[in-house]
């Protein structure tokens, strides 16, 4: 992507997830990156969509909004869902101190969130 990167991605965790991460400064992230061998972020804009496919009946999820000017080559852009560029960390663990905040989100069983009002 060019210069046009939003100025915010967000990546959505598990508390359990990031238990850890609370103690050691750095997210290892959810079982789907450890296995696809990068961490998965959303824009503002795909964030909704994400959560209702793959979060859909999950409370107690956390939005990590993270700020793409931080992140460097290591954020890559690549197509996904419909042909969307969809923001991927590769080269490790996210350091947390990166996190500019973060919001407690719980989706229903029919796959209906409220985001934070940061995010809208």
């Amino acid at each position: 992507m060019s210069s046009a990167n939003p100025p915010f991605i967000y990546k959505i965790a598990s508390a359990a997830s990031l238990a850890a991460a609370r103690h050691s400064g750095r997210y290892e992230g959810m079982p789907i990156d450890a296995a696809d061998g990068y961490m998965h972020f959303s824009t503002a804009a795909q964030l909704a969509e994400t959560l209702r496919l793959h979060f859909k009946g999950q409370s107690g999820l956390v939005i990590l909004a993270i700020r793409t000017a931080d992140l460097g080559e290591a954020l890559v852009w690549e197509p996904s869902r419909g042909g969307q560029l969809f923001p991927h960390l590769y080269g490790g663990p996210l350091d947390m101190a990166r996190v500019e905040w973060e919001a407690m989100v719980s989706v229903d069983a029919a796959g209906h969130c409220v985001l934070p009002e940061a995010v809208r």
